[in-house]
C-alpha cells in the first residue's frame, strides 16, 4: 500500500491523535455485563444451607445453625456431633457430608458466585462501609471493610436487591450492626468476596456471603443469611446462623460476553478443538451468524466448542454469536487457519553389504577314494576330521614296511653263500686202529680233504657226510 502524507496543521493533528488514543484505551477495557436485577441472585439448591463449605466446617462452642450444613470434595464436619455437640443443628436442618446434594449445592454456589461477580457496579472503589446508607444496586471495591462498632444501613423496600463486590477481602469489625428498613429482607443482600471473609465478634451481620475461599465468624456473632465458601472452609465460634425465610427464588439475568481469545491453528488431517467461552446468566447458546467454519469442523451450540478434523488447508473467517435471551447478544469474529499436513520424508534404509560366503567343502567319503586319489569331480577334503586319514596312512606305511622287510629277508636267504662244508668223513687211519690213534690221525685226513677249493666240497659224497654225523663228528 502506498504511504500517504497528512497536511493537517499541528493542532489538528494533535486532536486526531488524542481521539485515536481515547478510542484505543476504550477498546482495551475489559467487557462488562449489562445486568438487570429483577430479583435476588439465584442460589439454586444452595439456598437451604446456612453453612456450606468445600474442605471443612469447624465449630467451637455452642453454635446453632438453623438450616442445612454440608461439605463436598471429601470435606469433614467437626463440632456438630448429634450426640456430643457442642454445636447444634436446629430441627429441620440436614447435614450433608460428601454426598450428591452437597455436590449439587456447590455447583449452584459457583453459578451464583459468577453471576454476582459479573454484575456491572453502579459505584466502584468502595472501601469503608461504616456510616453508609446504600440504595439498591451493585457496589464494588477491592478490600471492603466495616470497621468495629460501625453501622451500615440498607435503604430500600421489600423488592430491593443489594450486591457488594469485594474483589479481595471482606472484613467486618467487632460489634458492628447492619440495619434493614421495614419490609426489606436479608434474603436480598449478597456479598461476593474474591478471597476470604471475616466477621468480628459480637457482630450483627445480614446477607449471604459468596466467598471464593473461606469464611471465618468469631465469637458470639449473629448472622441472618448464609455462609457459603466455594473452595475452602467455614469456621464458627459460638455463633448463631439463621437462613432467612420466605426468600424469593431469585432470577438475576445478565447478557452474555464472549471471553475466549483467538483460535489456535489447525492442521489438515489432525483432530482439532477450540472452545468459545462466554459469561452470562442463564448460560448462552452459540451460533454461526456469518462466514463458515473450515471444512470438517462444526460448532456445538450448547457448549461453544468447535471441533472436528479439518480437511483443507487455508484460512476461514467466521462470526460466532452468544445469546441467552437477555439483550444484547455478543458476537466475535474469528479467523481459523488450517495448515497443510507435514510431509514426512520416506525413511531411506542404506543397503547392507553382505560379505561373500565361502562355500563349505564337502567331505569326501572314504569309499570314493581310489588308489589314494580323490574321486573325479570332488573337492579335496579340507573340512573333514583328520584322524581317520592319518590312521589309514599309518597303517598303509606299516604294511609297506612289513612287505619291504619280508621281501629283503627272502632275497637275503636266496643269495646267502654256501655253508662251509664239514671235514670229509673219510677215514685216514687204518681200519681197526685204536680210537685215540684214529682221532689223532684225523687231522691229516682233514688237511688232505680241504686241500682243494671250498667249492669242491660241494661234490663230497653224501655218504661220507652221513657217516660222519652218525659217528658224532
Amino acid at each position: 500500500m502506498a504511504r500517504t502524507t497528512s497536511t493537517l496543521p499541528l493542532s489538528r493533528t494533535a486532536v486526531v491523535l488524542g481521539v485515536a488514543a481515547a478510542l484505543t484505551l476504550t477498546a482495551a477495557l475489559p467487557a462488562q455485563a449489562d445486568t438487570v436485577i429483577p430479583g435476588p441472585v439465584g442460589l439454586g439448591t444452595a439456598a437451604t444451607y446456612g453453612v456450606l463449605a468445600s474442605s471443612a466446617i469447624t465449630n467451637t462452642g455452642s453454635s446453632v445453625v438453623d438450616g442445612d450444613i454440608g461439605v463436598s470434595a471429601e470435606g469433614a464436619i467437626t463440632g456438630f456431633d448429634p450426640a456430643t455437640g457442642p454445636g447444634v443443628i436446629a430441627p429441620g436442618g440436614v447435614v450433608h457430608v460428601n454426598d450428591a446434594a452437597s455436590a449439587q449445592a456447590q455447583a449452584d454456589l459457583t453459578t451464583a458466585y459468577d453471576v454476582a461477580r459479573s454484575l456491572t457496579p453502579q459505584e466502584s472503589g468502595i472501601t469503608e462501609l461504616a456510616g453508609r446508607s446504600l440504595t439498591p444496586g451493585v457496589y464494588s471495591g477491592g478490600e471492603v471493610a466495616l470497621s468495629a462498632n460501625g453501622a451500615l444501613t440498607f435503604a430500600g423496600t421489600a423488592e430491593s436487591v443489594w450486591v457488594i463486590q469485594a474483589a479481595s477481602t471482606l472484613t467486618i469489625g467487632s460489634a458492628t450492626t447492619m440495619i434493614l428498613p421495614p419490609g426489606a429482607s436479608a434474603c436480598n443482600v449478597f456479598w461476593q468476596v474474591g478471597s476470604s471473609a471475616t466477621i468480628g465478634s459480637g457482630s450483627q451481620f445480614r446477607g449471604t456471603v459468596l466467598a471464593q475461599t473461606s469464611v471465618t465468624v468469631n465469637d458470639a456473632s449473629t448472622v441472618i443469611g448464609r455462609l457459603l465458601a466455594r473452595t475452602g472452609a467455614v469456621t464458627l465460634i459460638n455463633d448463631a446462623i439463621t437462613v432467612p425465610e420466605n426468600c424469593a427464588a431469585g432470577d438475576v439475568t445478565s447478557n452474555p460476553t464472549i471471553t475466549s481469545g483467538a483460535p489456535t491453528t489447525a492442521t489438515a488431517g489432525t483432530p482439532y478443538t477450540f472452545p468459545v467461552t462466554a459469561t452470562g446468566a442463564p448460560s448462552p447458546a452459540y451460533t454461526v451468524t456469518a462466514g463458515t467454519l473450515p471444512a470438517g469442523l462444526s460448532l456445538d451450540s450448547g457448549t461453544g466448542v468447535i471441533s472436528g478434523t479439518p480437511t483443507t488447508p487455508g484460512s476461514t473467517t467466521v462470526t460466532i454469536t452468544a445469546s441467552n435471551g437477555d439483550a444484547p447478544a455478543d458476537s466475535e469474529t474469528y479467523v481459523i487457519t488450517v495448515d497443510a499436513a507435514a510431509v514426512v520424508p520416506p525413511v531411506v534404509v542404506p543397503p547392507v553389504t553382505t560379505p561373500p560366503v565361502t562355500p563349505a567343502v564337502p567331505v569326501t567319503p572314504v569309499a570314493d577314494r581310489t588308489r589314494g586319489q580323490l574321486s573325479a569331480g570332488r573337492l579335496a577334503n579340507t573340512g573333514a576330521e583328520s584322524t581317520v586319514p592319518v590312521l589309514l596312512a599309518g597303517l598303509a606305511l606299516m604294511s609297506g614296511v612289513a612287505l619291504v622287510v619280508t621281501a629283503a629277508t627272502r632275497r637275503r636267504r636266496g643269495a646267502s653263500p654256501p655253508r662251509r662244508p664239514r671235514r670229509p668223513l673219510t677215514r685216514a687211519c687204518p681200519v681197526g686202529g685204536s680210537r685215540r690213534g684214529h682221532r689223532g690221525s684225523r687231522g691229516c685226513a682233514a688237511r688232505a680233504s680241504f686241500a682243494g677249493p671250498l667249492a669242491d666240497t660241494a661234490s663230497a659224497p653224501a655218504g661220507a657226510a652221513d657217516q660222519a654225523r652218525a659217528r658224532g663228528w
